[in-house]
């Protein structure tokens, strides 16, 4: 067919010159689709005759009409490139193969020849270290005692307390191209850190021996992050972007390879053979091989074939915006690297939140295109379904970081059965490959009952597989080096870039357009404040309220001037979260090589100034002649010039904090503020120069404040309005205003202030690329091994591969835990429970039963679906669905993502926020009331939210203290909670700490373990659990199972929603309640031995495929239920089940289970939670306390930087106290205070933040479980503070008040330290209150730092109360901060009797200047404790009444 379409071609060609000899008759007679086919041919020609570079860009683009046009690649739209990729890959699963084997067959009919990647690695050893045992957990004490002895360490003075670890041990391998590879292994095998080696992304810290090579190549002879994709377990991304912009972008950054090499020899090649491709390929090929596109056709087909096409305009989403599920942001992780060229790609647990089918419909892509075009891959998945892992071609099974076996899938079971173990029938291979090697798992497996089982260990299983023939061959090819003459010149990447510089400034550079455009709330949030602040401004500096008569008018002037800087330079302030936030995924690309550092920092620079432009035009049009600066224009516009470039040295100091933070907003706050806090009081306002010690005036020289000020003030005074000469002085008011401020009074200061200013700017934002390019991630990682497992010499186990580099993952696989409970039992035969279990446990309970009947839930219809022409005002997600769990009955959930499951558990749980609901539900007969329902359920959550600095064993203690009966005795209830333990498998684990997801502390399966037992605590009759064993692997999702079968058989009521289980996990159900997508019952009934019923059923439909031997029925199910076998069937599952007997056995069993047992009654608490007010503020005390303890990133982190604040204001206000001459003394002595508490105050209240937005996470779990009331929880968090601002204040004022020589009696020191402590607890409460009164801590910042704003203007500093307008007076009285000052400076002042040099008291000037007086701080000290109480009560009524998580 080929050679007659290409002789056609040709002979066309040819003889086209006799066209137009033919008779016309002879034209006009021919076909319409000769006729295209002649246009066609002449197209083609005439692209042929373009040289090859033209050529590459254009294509002949065949339209639904069937006309046909010559375009110009490049300039295809998406529409456009969609509909050809559809024409080529119509539907995923059953084109994609067809597809790449066109590709293939074009490139071999001319003998092209592709690039292949062999991956070698000898002898790889890699090793780190960790403390051990309670060493290793992060307290307040060990934090300081590590920090000390690293420090020790680092000067070689004491020798390290760390301990080596192994990861992996002297693991040797190849992976060959054209091959799918499947690495296996239980948890904290080493199977990350594997990945990472071979594709060079090892952490520098890591300590590595041995050799990774590619084609021969070691890793420094080319670029290993190009050559190869590493596909991280992690899914960062920027929740604003939608998926295709995500993966368009990464297209855009990793360029195309050798794409547009191999076609342009290709086309040459074709050129010659005179070959005409397929037009939609041909398009298709060239659109994948040019740079410089928005997005290639590339993007659509990975989008395609990960299916992600249906979400591919929804944002990604995060925890602040709504978007695209788990399942989904997984995929695109995976979608980011395979849009790129690398041939060798490592993907590490790809599965995780994916259904079966899911899972195997993108594995089965894989392996189309590693197998058709020769790429190289290494795949890691946690649960492979039978299915999916027979599409693999090698396995790599690691355990305790050896290598247990690596070759042909064939032979892998063929090996273990030499060693004497089999798998069963029913066990899915993966599986028991992955329990085969544990100590706990191993013995079910023995097959040679003849003999007495041994245990054999991973070294004797890796040395037998030397012996055996698989492991023979793979030596003796290891043995033999490669080839490098047969490797492909273009395999390896040289390149460090994908594309040119250029380029990926352009993509940067537009991303962070889009991106912006997107966050265009906080833009205009910050533009409709600076407004307000200008409006306020303007009104309280009013010009007929300024007169220019005197220095003390001038000081007032200047005051404005002040604030007028400082309100510019804060209004930057919500850069450093927004850059924060940004930043892990930046690493991430940063390290995947996708742009340097400047391409991506030059954008966020450049794109700000228009928005500096606007906001300073405006700040300064609006206030400049309100206020009654100098009316001359041209200082109108110098005022302009110096506040744009404030603004812009702001931002670029802010971005280069946030880029010092390095990810971590407590850091970046921390030291942000601490540079800042320099700056400002070194500025020349705060602290006049003169004053100013000799051993700091660098810190003056460097403060890019001092510049702005300097030259503001000289713009200002200087001017015509300021030039008449005062009485008794010989020089003009605006001089001697600028001399009693210590500002140089020569015109000249404005430019070098500019100048400055500008240099600052370029400093600063260089500064930030540096940063960028050169600085890690902090690695938040707590390791806590046991002492008893190395005592042992055991294998240590990692439970956190510490070894990826957390620039790109933002932390390990469950934080550097290593623990010796990796080791916990599999699944092995669930029925095998251990006797003692089944007898039940110490506490009674009542066994009750649940059923509902015709629930329905609907939500508001969302107004994207309304515009696409919906007229129905609610959008139904549960329809009449039906049922009923019983007591030791284990109950699956199931159906396709979009079926409701979780919907229909969490209306059943009552952990709906909203939405309507419709239908009965009965416990035990009764209806169900949810404030006695709370009492005696359970509801384990998908997302496993704990409180993140306390052990496991105190979370369980916390969980029954609260919810157990308070008629049980403290000793029973450890009894109870050590049996649980026991039961879950958590007491190796016991003083583990829990740590945050994906950051530190547990893994994924321990952390899941702990969700259920902390419910099982509580001894409930029913328990609810969604997704208990997503994102485990088989082995962990096997303990996590035996673990809720273990609960089962207690006689308790467990209902899972499961997504991918393998064969033996859904043997392990008793009943299934089966939805199909819409919320409609399909099936509900019990499953039989081997889910016989379910088969059956579904097998009695007429057109529904049976079941193939060993198949997983789950997998089955879902296949023959999906929308599309629907449809290709004929039938509505839904229909067919309501018409079933099945479905009127169930009625009656719902009606039997509906009516109350005889002798029953209704269920009743007295109280509404198991423990007093009293206890439950108790038991929340306690727990924060070991929260704060061991949290040094907050507690220590304020301590330390209190202590070097104190130091700084000691050091800079040193002995002013006590000077008491001028009124310049007492403006720094009050300049000490106001910088003081702004600067602590504001730290406490932003650093605060963040705790809050994590314990209010864990809050929502726990008030929803009926454990408390919110405010004992409220009050709690509030006391735990008292102490530690106590120790704050106590370490400030001692410092502080000593070295800045304020009055040494006990009346100054005890106001002193009373006034700063109420201070410090104000603004932390007031942090507390905009957490918990905001949807989130980004909103809480913004608004937040909003107040600080014009607390800063009221606060009596800038203006004295005595001097602002009587209309603004009153807001003076209800800002805290005044109240603090007029406490600090009336307490030291208020009472001085000695004189100024203005012949009048101190005290006499304090009162006539501010307006305070010392007999009234009795009262003002009162008003300070009500501010504490008003933003306390504030907090707990704000966490009682607002709740911002949407279920």
């Amino acid at each position: 067919m080929e050679r007659r379409e290409l002789y056609k071609h040709s002979s066309f060609r040819l003889s086209s010159s006799n066209l137009w000899k033919s008779p016309a008759r002879e034209i006009f007679s021919k076909s319409p689709r000769v006729v295209e086919d002649e246009e066609e041919a002449l197209k083609w020609a005439a692209i042929e005759k373009l040289p090859t570079f033209k050529r590459i860009q254009v294509g002949i683009l065949k339209e639904e009409e069937g006309q046909q046009r010559e375009i110009d690649v490049k300039k295809l739209g998406s529409i456009e490139k969609k509909s050809i990729l559809d024409k080529l890959v119509q539907t995923a699963e059953e084109d994609n193969e067809r597809f790449l084997l066109k590709l293939r067959e074009r490139i071999d009919r001319v003998g092209l020849e592709l690039p292949t990647i062999e991956v070698r690695f000898e002898h790889l050893n890699v090793e780190t270290e960790a403390y051990v045992g309670s060493r290793a957990l992060p307290t307040l004490f060990n934090f300081c005692v590590n920090m000390l002895e690293d420090f020790l360490s680092y000067l070689h003075i004491l020798p390290s307390r760390k301990k080596p670890f192994q990861i992996l041990n002297d693991v040797s391998g190849i992976v060959k191209p054209g091959r799918m590879t499947l690495l296996l292994g239980p948890p904290s095998s080493g199977k990350t850190t594997l990945l990472l080696a071979l594709a060079g992304k090892l952490d520098s810290d890591l300590k590595v021996s041995g050799n990774v090579a590619y084609n021969g190549h070691h890793m420094n002879d080319f670029v290993p992050q190009r050559t190869s994709a590493y596909i991280s377990q992690y899914d960062l991304h920027i929740g604003e972007l939608t998926v295709r912009e995500t993966i368009a972008f990464s297209a855009r950054c990793q360029g195309v390879g050798t794409r547009y090499d191999t076609l342009a020899e290709l086309l040459r090649r074709e050129k010659q053979a005179s070959i005409k491709p397929d037009p939609d390929l041909d398009i298709y090929m060239k659109s994948v091989a040019l740079e410089g596109q928005d997005a290639n056709a590339a993007t659509e087909y990975v989008l395609k074939i990960l299916g992600l096409d249906i979400c591919a305009d929804t944002l990604v989403g995060d925890d602040m915006i709504r978007g695209i599920s788990g399942g989904q942001k997984k995929r695109v992780t995976t979608g980011e690297m395979l849009v790129g060229p690398a041939k060798a790609l490592f993907m590490d647990e790809i599965s995780t939140g994916l259904d079966s089918s899911t899972t195997f419909q993108i594995v089965n892509a894989m392996k189309q295109s590693i197998h058709i075009l020769q790429g190289t891959a290494v795949i890691s998945l946690l649960q492979p379904p039978p299915e999916t892992y027979d599409l693999f071609d090698d396995i790599i099974l690691l355990s305790d970081g050896k290598i247990v076996y690596q070759g042909p899938r064939e032979n892998v079971l063929e090996f273990f059965e030499r060693m004497g173990f089999k798998c069963p029938e029913r066990k899915g291979v993966a599986d028991f490959l992955q329990e085969v090697t544990s100590k706990k798992d191993q013995e079910q497996y023995w097959a040679n009952k003849n003999e007495p089982y041994n245990f054999i260990s991973v070294k004797e299983f890796s040395e037998a597989f030397q012996s055996f023939h698989v492991g023979r061959r793979l030596h003796d090819e290891i043995a033999i080096p490669f080839d490098e003459s047969k490797g492909h010149p273009a395999a390896l990447t040289t390149k460090k870039y994908g594309v040119s510089r250029i380029e990926l400034l352009k993509a940067c550079t537009s991303r962070e357009w889009l991106l912006m455009k997107r966050n265009s709330f906080v833009h205009l949030f910050k533009m409709t404040q600076l407004l307000f602040m200008a409006v306020v401004v303007m009104t309280i500096f009013f010009r007929t309220e300024m007169p220019k008569n005197t220095i003390a008018d001038g000081g007032i002037f200047m005051g404005a001037l002040f604030f007028v800087v400082i309100a510019i330079m804060f209004n930057g302030l919500p850069e450093v979260p927004l850059t924060v936030v940004k930043l892990p995924v930046f690493y991430k690309q940063r390290d995947l090589l996708f742009f340097p550092a400047w391409a991506y920092s030059l954008p966020t620079w450049i794109l700000k100034i228009p928005m500096t432009l606007i906001q300073t035009i405006i700040w300064v049009s609006f206030t400049y002649y309100v206020i009654g600066f100098d009316p001359e224009i041209g200082r109108f516009f110098r005022q302009i010039l110096v506040l744009i470039l404030i603004h812009q040295m702001a931002l670029g100091f802010y971005r280069l904090v946030a880029a010092l933070g390095r990810g971590d907003m407590v850091v970046a706050s921390t030291f942000g503020s601490f540079a800042l806090l320099a700056i400002l009081v070194l500025g020349g306002f705060i602290l006049s120069k003169d004053n100013i010690k000799v051993w700091l005036i660098w810190g003056y020289w460097l403060s890019p404040l001092m510049y702005g000020q300097n030259a503001i003030a000289v713009n200002e005074f200087l001017g015509k309005s300021w030039r008449h000469v005062p009485l008794h002085s010989t020089e003009s008011l605006g001089v001697s205003v600028l001399k009693a401020r210590a500002i140089f009074p020569e015109a000249r200061w404005y430019w070098i202030g500019v100048g400055s200013l500008l240099g600052f700017v370029l400093l600063f934002n260089v500064l930030y690329t540096l940063s960028l390019a050169y600085l890690k991630p902090f690695q938040k990682r707590q390791a806590v091994i046991s002492e008893e497992k190395i005592a042992d010499g055991n294998s240590v186990e990692m439970v956190e591969l510490i070894t990826e580099k957390s620039s790109s993952e933002k932390g390990g696989n469950g934080g550097g835990s290593v623990c010796s409970s990796s080791r916990s039992p599999g699944m092995g035969i669930i029925d095998q429970v251990d006797a003692k279990r089944k007898k039940g446990m110490v506490l009674p309970f009542r066994p009750l039963c649940m059923t509902f009947e015709d629930l329905r839930y609907a939500v508001d219809m969302p107004q994207e679906m309304k515009a696409q022409g919906i007229p129905e005002d609610r959008l139904e997600l549960l329809k009449g669905v039906s049922g009923a769990f019983r007591p030791g009955v284990l109950t699956a959930l199931m159906g396709v993502s979009g079926a409701g499951k979780t919907t229909l558990m969490d209306v059943l749980a009552g952990r709906k926020t909203g939405g309507y609901i419709e239908g009965t539900i009965t416990i035990s007969g009764y209806l169900k009331k949810q404030e006695t329902f709370t009492r005696i359920a359970g509801y384990c959550e998908q997302f496993d939210i704990h409180s993140p600095n306390v052990t496991v064993h105190e979370s369980l203690q916390y969980s029954a203290w609260l919810r157990l009966s308070p008629e049980v005795a403290p000793e029973t209830r450890k009894m109870f909670v050590e049996e649980v333990m026991e039961l879950v498998e958590l007491t190796p684990l016991r003083d583990a700490l829990v740590g945050l997801p994906g950051v530190n502390g547990l893994s994924t399966e321990q952390r899941k373990r702990l969700t259920i037992a902390v419910e099982l605590v509580a001894n409930p009759s029913i328990i609810f659990m969604d997704e208990p064993t997503s994102g485990l692997d088989a082995r962990a999702a096997a303990i996590v199972m035996r673990t809720v079968r273990n609960t089962v058989d207690t006689g308790r009521t467990v209902v899972c929603t499961i997504h991918q289980p393998s064969i033996d996990i859904f043997d392990a159900f008793d009943e299934l309640v089966l939805l199909k997508r819409g919320g409609e019952e399909i099936y509900i009934g019990e499953l039989g031995r081997y889910s016989c019923r379910l088969i059956n059923y579904f097998e009695g439909i007429n057109g529904v495929s049976k079941i193939k031997d060993g198949y997983n029925a789950a997998t089955w199910m879902l296949e023959v239920t999906s929308t599309a076998q629907e449809a290709a069937v004929g039938v509505d599952f839904a229909e067919l089940y309501k018409r079933s007997e099945l479905y009127r056995r169930n009625k009656a069993l719902i009606k039997e289970l509906s009516t109350p047992a005889p002798g029953t009654k209704e269920l009743c608490f007295p109280t509404q939670y198991s423990q007093s007010v009293y206890s439950q503020f108790l038991a929340c005390l306690w727990k924060q306390h070991w929260s704060y303890w061991r949290n040094p990133e907050y507690s220590a982190v304020r301590l330390f930087y209190t202590t070097f604040v104190a130091l700084m204001f000691g050091t800079i206000f040193f002995d002013i106290g006590g000077k008491r001459r001028r009124r310049q003394d007492l403006f720094n002595a009050m300049g000490s205070m106001y910088a003081a508490v702004l600067f602590l105050g504001i730290q406490n209240s932003t650093s605060v933040e963040s705790v809050i937005a994590i314990e209010r996470m864990v809050f929502y779990r726990e008030r929803a479980a009926g454990m408390y009331s919110a405010l004992p929880y409220a009050f709690a968090q509030m006391a735990i503070e008292v102490p530690y601002i106590l120790l704050q204040t106590v370490i400030y004022g001692v410092i502080v008040y000593a070295m800045i020589g304020f009055e040494w009696t006990a009346t100054k020191f005890f106001w002193y330290l009373f006034i700063m402590f109420l201070t410090l607890l104000y603004y932390t409460f007031y942090g507390m209150m905009s957490v918990a009164a905001t949807p989130n801590e980004s909103i809480a910042s913004i608004v937040s730092s909003a107040f600080y704003t014009i607390w800063n203007l009221f606060s009596g500093f800038i203006v004295p109360r005595t001097r602002i307008p009587v209309w603004w007076r009153w807001y003076y009285y209800f800002c805290p901060v005044s109240w603090t000052l007029y406490g600090l400076l009336a307490s030291q002042f208020g009472d001085v009797k000695e004189e100024l040099e203005t012949d009048e008291t101190v005290e006499e000037f304090v009162r006539s200047y501010f307006g305070f007086r010392y007999d009234f701080l009795g009262y003002v000290a009162l008003i300070l404790v009500g501010f504490v109480l008003l933003f306390g009560f504030t907090f707990a009524f704000s966490m009682k009444k607002f709740n911002f998580q949407k279920r």
